[in-house]
């Protein structure tokens, strides 16, 4: 890998590239089949990704024709790398048997280790005889959405493919590590002004944001509309604050922090909820939930923009859901992603039924929607969205961080990239 590093920081052609051997084996970030019940009997909060995240060398896969090896410069730390690593809900070693059951270059998956990661800056080494549109030496990002295109069922919105996966999460060889190898149809072209790290921390939340907030499939925010965003100077709720405000909307940020606050005014958010410091307990106990705050929660955003909000982006789950429905404009849109506290959910139907709202469900982006934040970025009109790199041999020092949510956006992740602010080329 060294001497690919070499060429490609040298300025190296295709032709070049192409001519430099595939090492057999590649240094990833991993968890192990064996250590999936290591953490039996211990609370969700206290387990510590920096033990089951391991750093070493794993074997090449051999590439189907669909498919590209690249040389990943960077990466980044998503949620799911977290769930992962604390085998919650559960260990990720099923959905790579189940991709090994499927055909002859599924049951590469199938393996005692599962190579994580969702996101990657990247330089193609080597194409498929399939691939059309890619070449060695193209810079590159790479979005997860991995998705069989023989499959019917993928042809009207691929998110909606009975065998649709994520990349790095339930496949294998993600984007924590040096190699990487992906399918040509989740390849975009890297935008020319940003770094290795801030070109590999975009991909996955930022599309996610997108399908959510603009995309025909969800929400199709419109301008004016008033979006309440939860944890919005997080890895997606950073993204949607951009796409609200860049869309013509009006976003109301919720933070949990007088920093956080400041941060998000930064951004260009002026109607700001912090949690904190407003001291929201939406639960009583376990088991009941308090209306009087949600009530507390809705005056407040009234107070904030004069209205209740047309969109709720919501993500948290459990602890959220019960106010987000509360809250949201009588025949209005909550449009969740995630359940980061948890997925058994509860909400008083009356308040949804009797005022017309609208749960809908969201989940990551098609290649389309993809690509059109990619141009976003490329564009310039939406940023990405960091607070620090960190290197390879420290991903389980990041995934620990995102885990107690001390983090703000994105944490970046070198790879191949020795040091942060290398690959600007324009």
């Amino acid at each position: 890998m060294q001497e690919i590093l070499e060429a490609i920081q040298g300025g190296a052609s295709g032709d070049e590239i192409a001519a430099l051997p595939i090492p057999e084996t590649y240094r990833a970030a991993h968890v192990l089949r064996a250590e999936q019940g290591m953490w039996e009997g211990v609370p969700s909060e206290d387990k510590d990704p920096r033990k089951s995240l391991h750093i070493g060398d794993v074997p090449t896969p051999e590439l189907a024709p669909d498919e590209v090896y690249l040389a990943v410069m960077a990466s980044s730390i998503n949620f799911n790398t977290v769930w992962t690593s604390i085998f919650e809900p559960l260990p990720t070693f099923g959905f790579l048997d189940r991709l090994g059951r499927e055909s002859v270059w599924g049951a590469r998956h199938a393996q005692d280790f599962h190579v994580v990661g969702s996101d990657a800056s990247a330089v193609v080494l080597r194409a498929g005889s399939a691939v059309r549109n890619w070449a060695p030496g193209d810079r590159v990002v790479v979005h997860c959405n991995y998705v069989d295109d023989q499959d019917p069922s993928a042809h009207d919105d691929s998110m909606l493919a009975a065998n649709q996966r994520i990349w790095g999460f339930e496949s294998n060889f993600g984007g924590l590590a040096d190699l990487a190898m992906v399918k040509a149809n989740q390849l975009m072209p890297k935008p020319a002004h940003l770094t290795w790290e801030e070109a590999a921390v975009n991909a996955l939340c930022n599309s996610t944001s997108y399908r959510m907030l603009v995309g025909r499939h969800a929400a199709r925010m419109k301008q004016g509309d008033n979006v309440f965003i939860w944890g919005a100077t997080g890895g997606i709720g950073a993204y949607a604050t951009q796409l609200v405000l860049n869309g013509g909307g009006t976003p109301v940020g919720v933070v949990s922090s007088d920093d956080r606050a400041r941060l998000l005014n930064a951004m260009g958010c002026d109607n700001v909820v912090d949690r904190k410091a407003e001291g929201y307990k939406f639960w009583k106990d376990e088991h009941t939930q308090d209306e009087g705050e949600w009530r507390r929660l809705g005056k407040k955003v009234r107070s904030l923009i004069g209205d209740d909000p047309d969109i709720v982006f919501e993500h948290p789950g459990r602890q959220t859901m019960g106010a987000s429905v509360f809250i949201a404009k009588r025949g209005g849109m909550v449009v969740t992603c995630a359940a980061t506290s948890g997925f058994m959910i509860e909400y008083d139907n009356r308040h949804l039924w009797m005022k017309l709202k609208t749960i809908k469900s969201s989940h990551f982006a098609n290649y389309q929607e993809a690509w059109d934040m990619n141009r976003l970025i490329d564009r310039g009109a939406i940023q990405p969205v960091m607070s620090a790199v960190y290197p390879l041999e420290q991903v389980g020092e990041a995934a620990r961080a995102v885990h107690r949510n001390e983090a703000e956006g994105k944490l970046g992740v070198l790879c191949l990239a020795p040091e942060p602010g290398q690959g600007i080329t324009d």
